[in-house]
């Protein structure tokens, strides 16, 4: 068995880490670590395949054999007295355990020919967790973030999207012009549209565009748009909330696709 490192005080460099980590949405692009916080995210990271860096567990936790048996999946395995647990933890209630996995590897290019999601500075943190879950279950192979947009690897991000970062290809901070080389049709919402989502055969694999809370899709990008589409809303409301819109564009693309 893996001998475990036992820490005590909050002076230690690994509790400053996590505790950068938990507290600071882009404390992961310069740690190049991500802090996994829970069982759901630990065992969502182990079901694709992770391979965890370090486990970071309680210590009243390492005594229960659920939460230690998970443990031992990691390389290293460092126990913290449970008083630091609020240290290190973004949550109400500290979870027992999380793993420290390696960050997104710098310089990645996006996939050509897959489906795609791309966020134009999408600011809400929920929003872009909630889109991942969509993605994820609905098909989409990968999403991609223009710069501006809420780091896909925070906190709040990480718990929203409930483990569905594993099973998605993600590239942060692309450009527009880098969009071209996906290959495939940019469909993007307007209710100013002349078409409704129902109405058309979507493209398959195509590339669904969202754009920012308020501002919506940025003019550049919404040019290389080459389909615009309107959600129709019988209710009257005067637009839906992008992680709705998401979803509904994206099971339609699934529909279709059966």
């Amino acid at each position: 068995m893996k001998e475990p490192r036992h820490i005590t005080s909050r002076s230690s460099p690994l509790v400053k880490d996590l505790r950068r980590l938990a507290q600071e949405p882009g404390a992961y692009r310069k740690l190049g670590l991500v802090w996994l916080e829970g069982d759901h995210l630990c065992r969502a990271f182990l079901a694709r395949g992770g391979r965890p860096r370090q486990a970071v567990i309680g210590a009243g936790a390492w005594l229960q054999p659920g939460p230690r048996e998970l443990a031992l999946r990691a390389d290293e395995i460092s126990v913290l007295d449970d008083s630091l647990l609020p240290e290190v933890s973004s949550l109400e209630s500290p979870a027992p355990i999380g793993f420290l996995i390696d960050g997104p590897a710098k310089g990645q290019a996006p996939l050509a020919g897959v489906a795609t999601v791309v966020l134009d500075r999408l600011q809400d943190p929920g929003n872009v967790g909630t889109i991942l879950r969509s993605a994820a279950a609905l098909g989409v192979k990968q999403v991609l973030t223009m710069k501006g947009s809420a780091g896909l690897w925070s906190p709040k991000v990480l718990r929203a999207g409930m483990g569905a970062h594993f099973a998605l290809h993600l590239v942060e901070g692309v450009i527009v012009s880098e969009l071209d080389s996906l290959g495939i049709t940019l469909i993007a919402t307007s209710s100013h549209a002349a078409q409704a989502l129902h109405e058309l055969t979507l493209p398959a694999p195509c590339a669904w565009v969202f754009g920012h809370e308020g501002q919506g899709v940025a003019e550049p990008l919404m040019q290389r748009c080459g389909l615009t589409v309107r959600i129709p809303q019988p209710g009257g409301e005067e637009s839906l909330n992008v992680a709705a819109a998401t979803a509904i564009c994206l099971y339609e693309s699934a529909r279709q696709a059966l």
